[in-house]
């Protein structure tokens, strides 16, 4: 099985929240994941990023491969910008 960490979408239209969750690459963006591992709001100013590293180190250990996105946001987290 093919296992992703990605961006799950939710909130209203036009203003957007994220869940950063893991999942099955072959299943819907906002469909059935696996776990939640963070959340992250581009709306508010700074934007809220809260992961859990732990977490997310452990599923990469197993094979996880990261979006593109998702890999940025880890690499802000892990700065603590």
């Amino acid at each position: 099985m093919a296992v992703k960490i990605r961006l799950a979408r939710h909130g209203a239209k036009k203003s957007p929240y994220y869940r950063v969750v893991v999942s099955d690459a072959r299943s819907p963006r906002d469909g059935r994941f696996i776990e939640e591992v963070g959340r992250y709001n581009p709306c508010t100013e700074p934007a809220y990023i809260k992961l859990d590293l732990e977490k997310i180190d452990a599923w990469l250990k197993n094979g996880a491969q990261p979006t593109e996105t998702v890999a940025k946001l880890v690499a802000r987290a892990k700065d603590g910008a």
